[in-house]
This record gives structure tokens, C-alpha cells and sequence, in this order.
């Protein structure tokens, strides 16, 4: 992710301060003269280095603060909450109206990423019932119209556009009338990229402006452009009335500190976030998990939405299998296909807290989706017989596997590869269902509402109960996972994050209320297991 460099920085130099045996002002000083460096050389703003400085200096009055006082967690949530500020202009997030036709116009500079947010956008609001349109009003950039027509295709969106009008500001007017005759409920108008110096097209951009009346002017700033991130978006802003940003191409390593400059300067929040070139890769933009993400904290409240967006209707009977301890094969594969919609596994797995650089870098993009179709052509060549067995019919009878091997178009180790994970899947599962299992005990109410995104929080739990899932825990995690735990607050600080109300530094605790065992549990053991030993 842009901005991964500063995040591990920041992070240094915050880690740093438990190793000092007194927090005095020179230790503070210290800490503020390498953070600050450390933003400058991702090309933040100086001015707005400098307000963050002063104000975490008001914040951790070292005078004031009483005796005994954790100065440590102090320091760390003053420097959470600015950083959150410096992308966050406490400005309201506009918010389309269902049942109404927002119109929403897309603006910024030549080679911003305008056309793929457009589409990424229409297919975010579809994914989520809402019905959903594009208008094509770049007539400058050839290929522009293709572009979006293709987008729009694969993503079944209702598209606009022509090859013979040359005029957008006609393009965009006549789509938008079109599809406000047949009640879509969100339009939006592409155009063209421009350049502040750029005074015609301007012109153009005000016109197209005036007569589609939009609801909301999006400003697509590519999240690498550096120092003139700023003064772009400032033009962009006194021409017409941008209400929100979208930045991209943050899943780059460029510095990226433009980019924070220039949300400052529009004084407009940011509404997304993309993170790559494929259609679902656009993620709703919160300041303290993007913050948080940055530093190496994870983003849960962001899988959390990933995973109720896929609105799958199998987890309610895979909590049932789970807490009778069975884990078929069919299982396996519909946790295989959930994560393979979410996206590629260094991806997810970045969203999930305390997890090393090292293994997100492991879990590369295309090996993991190699593994992951590997997988799914395996499990698409099983008879019904076999998908809903425990794996062990394979076992009784190898000649399966040499088959399987055939129809899938892999080999026999491959396939004696993945029943060799689901096995070690299936111990888990055992350990938290059937009758002496992690999950016996609880009650009804809450067994029932594990096949949401509500389930299992620990406040819910008994003290013998968060006992025993404690003990059943520490056997089933693989011993870098236990040292890693160890060293970070324990078990039972792990348990509150990835199941219910959110620890951690700065901000996190508005993340709590998020999280259940569901599917999310599922798909944190498979993490798990292959972070560890059978990796």
C-alpha cells in the first residue's frame, strides 16, 4: 500500500518510546523531530506537518499529566488521532438517497484513474442493489468511450456514450436525462482529464457541471502524484464544487504524502480508496482504519465489509457443521470461494492485525490465485460422494485421487496437497465442535447468532467458557503465531480482536461490536494454518 514506508516509520519510532526507562521532553522532542521527517519525506505539506506537531505537543503536556500515567499509550493516541485528522477535514461524507437519481460527477487530471474509478464505483453501488448507470463525456482521450464500454460490460452496468458526438457537454446532458427517465438511482458522468493551466477545458468542466447539476463532484487524485497533488486539486476546487475524493493507485509504493496534501486543500473527504485494477478492488475510505492499516494494525471493520458484501447463504450451515464438529470437503471449497470473491490473500490478510510484512509478502497475488484455482479445479472434479465426505473416503480408496488428478487437469501430489489441509482443518473444527468441543455450552441464542457477523463475543461468554476457548486456542495455534501472541498481549488480547470489542492503539475502539466467529473465523484459522505449520 502507498504510504506503507511512513506507516513503518511512524511505527518505529512510536515502538522506540517503550524503550525509554523516562518519557521526559527531550524523548518527546525526539520523537516529534522523526516523525516529522518522516512525513516530509513522503511529501506531506510542511504546514501541515507542523500544525500536526504542535497540536500532539498540546495534547501530551508532560507538566500536567498526573504521576503514573501511562505517558507511552498517551503519546501513542495523540499521534494516532493527528494522523487521522490529517486525512480526515471532519467534513460530512456525502451519502446518496435510495429511491432517488444521484447524479455524480467524476473530475481530475490525465491518467488519475478516472474511467476504471467510474466503473469500480458503478459496480460497488450495483453490488449493493442499487441501480446504476455510466456516462461517457471524455470525447478528448481516444479510446475513451471503448474503455468505459468495456468496463461496463463486464461488470453489467447500463452504459452512455457516443462515436459520433463530439460536444460532451450534449453526451452528458442527453445520458443523464436518459437514465433519470428510467429512474436509476445512481449516475455517473466520466470526463475528461485536465490540467490546471488547461483553461478551455475548464471551461468545459464548468459547463458539463451546470447543465447535469450533480449531486456530488468526485476529484479522482492518483495517489502517487507527489507535491502537485496540492495545487491540482486547489484549481480543481475553485473552479467547480468537488465534494469528495477519490484516490488511487494506493496499492503502489510511492510515497503518497501528495495525496494527504491535497485532501487539506479541497477540504473534502475522501470516499474511497483504490487498491488495484480489478473491478473490486475499491474500498470505502474511514480515516482511523486507513490510519490504522498504514501502521500495521489491520483494518477488520474493512473485511468485516468485504465479507457482507458477498452475502453468501451457506453460513448458517457451516456454523451448524462446525459446532458438531464436522468439516466437509464442501466446506473447505465454499471458504476457498468466498476468499478467492474477496480478492488476493496479502490483500486480506492485511486487514487482519499483527501480521508481519514478511507473510503478507508470502502470500503473494499471483500465487495465491494459482493455488486458489488449482484448488477450485480440484474440488469442481469430486463427485457429490466425495464433496460432502470428511476426506476420509480417499484414504479408504487412492484410486479417487489419481482421478480427481485427471478431471482437474493437476497431479496426484497437488491433490493429496489440499486433502492434506483440509485434514488439518478438520482437527480444528473437531476441537471447537462436538460434544467436548470449544463451542459446547454456549447458549442458543448465541450459537444462532454465529452465522452472522455478530457472534461469539466474549463479553457474551461465562469465565469457564472464555477458559476453556483460551486453552482449546493455545493448541491450535501454530508456535510463531503463540510467540507472536505471547509477545503482543496474549491470547485473550488476540480473542478480543478478531471477536469482539476492539483493543489496541489510538482510535481502534470504534471497530468494536464488529465480530463473530461466522464466517470470518473460518476464514482466520485457514490464515492460521497456512501462516503456519502447514504453510
Amino acid at each position: 500500500m502507498v504510504l506503507n514506508e511512513l506507516g513503518n516509520k511512524i511505527n518505529n519510532v512510536l515502538q522506540s518510546l517503550s524503550k525509554e526507562p523516562v518519557i521526559d521532553k527531550r524523548v518527546l522532542d525526539a520523537m516529534l523531530k522523526d516523525i516529522s521527517a518522516a512525513l516530509l519525506s513522503s511529501d506531506v505539506n510542511v504546514k501541515l506537518v507542523l500544525k500536526l506537531r504542535e497540536n500532539i505537543k498540546k495534547t501530551v503536556d508532560l507538566d500536567k499529566l498526573a504521576a503514573g500515567i501511562n505517558k507511552n499509550k498517551i503519546i501513542q493516541n495523540a499521534v494516532f488521532d493527528e494522523l487521522c485528522k490529517l486525512v480526515d477535514p471532519g467534513v460530512e461524507v456525502w451519502q446518496p438517497k435510495k429511491k432517488k437519481q444521484n447524479v455524480i460527477m467524476t473530475v481530475g487530471l490525465q491518467g488519475s484513474g478516472k474511467t476504471t474509478s467510474c466503473t469500480k464505483l458503478a459496480s460497488y453501488f450495483h453490488r449493493r442493489g442499487w441501480k446504476t448507470a455510466l456516462v461517457c463525456a471524455d470525447t478528448f482521450r481516444a479510446g475513451a468511450f471503448d474503455q468505459l464500454k468495456q468496463n461496463a460490460a463486464k461488470a453489467h452496468i447500463p452504459y452512455y456514450g457516443s462515436y459520433e458526438e463530439s460536444d460532451p457537454v450534449q453526451i452528458a446532458t442527453e445520458g443523464v436525462a436518459k437514465f433519470k427517465e428510467k429512474n436509476f438511482e445512481i449516475i455517473i458522468v466520466d470526463t475528461s482529464g485536465r490540467h490546471k493551466q488547461e483553461s478551455q477545458l475548464f471551461d468545459e468542466m464548468k459547463q458539463i457541471y451546470d447543465n447535469v447539476n450533480p449531486d456530488n463532484v468526485i476529484f479522482v487524485l492518483d495517489g502517487t502524484i507527489g507535491q502537485a497533488a496540492e495545487l491540482q486539486a486547489q484549481a480543481f476546487k475553485e473552479s467547480i464544487d468537488v465534494g469528495s475524493i477519490i484516490l488511487t493507485k494506493m496499492d503502489g509504493h510511492a510515497k503518497g504524502g501528495g495525496a494527504i496534501s491535497a485532501v487539506a486543500a479541497t477540504k473534502s473527504p475522501i470516499l474511497f480508496i483504490g487498491t488495484g485494477e480489478h473491478i473490486h478492488d475499491l474500498e470505502k475510505f474511514s480515516s482511523r482504519s486507513f490510519i490504522s492499516k498504514m501502521l500495521g494494525m489491520g483494518d477488520l471493520s474493512g473485511l468485516v465489509e468485504t465479507v457482507q458484501t458477498l452475502q453468501l447463504e451457506d453460513s448458517q450451515d457451516l456454523m451448524k457443521n462446525i459446532s458438531q464438529g464436522v468439516f466437509t470437503l464442501k466446506d473447505m471449497r465454499d471458504q476457498f470461494e468466498m476468499i478467492n470473491k474477496m480478492g488476493p490473500l496479502n490483500k486480506i490478510a492485511g486487514m487482519l492485525p499483527g501480521i508481519p510484512p514478511e507473510v503478507l509478502q508470502g502470500l503473494g497475488e499471483e500465487d495465491g490465485k494459482n493455488h486458489m484455482k488449482q484448488f477450485m479445479c480440484i474440488f469442481d472434479s469430486m463427485n457429490e460422494q466425495e464433496l460432502y465426505s470428511d476426506g476420509k473416503i480417499f484414504e479408504k480408496e487412492p484410486t479417487r485421487i489419481v482421478r480427481v488428478a485427471r478431471g482437474s487437469g493437476t497431479n496426484k501430489l497437488m491433490v493429496e496437497s489440499m486433502l492434506s489441509k483440509h485434514k488439518a482443518f478438520g482437527q480444528i473444527v473437531k476441537k471447537m465442535g462436538g460434544n467436548k468441543g470449544l463451542l459446547k455450552g454456549l447458549s442458543p441464542d448465541l450459537m444462532n447468532s454465529m452465522g452472522g457477523m455478530g457472534g461469539m463475543d466474549p463479553s457474551n461468554m461465562s469465565p469457564s467458557q472464555l477458559a476453556r476457548m483460551q486453552q482449546q486456542m493455545s493448541k491450535m495455534m501454530p508456535p510463531q503465531m503463540m510467540q507472536s501472541l505471547n509477545s503482543g498481549g496474549g491470547i485473550q488480547q488476540m480473542m478480543k480482536q478478531f471477536m469482539g470489542g476492539m483493543g489496541g492503539m489510538g482510535g481502534m475502539g470504534d471497530m468494536g461490536g464488529m465480530g463473530g466467529m461466522g464466517d470470518m473465523g473460518a476464514m482466520q484459522d485457514m490464515f492460521s494454518k497456512m501462516m503456519g505449520r502447514n504453510r
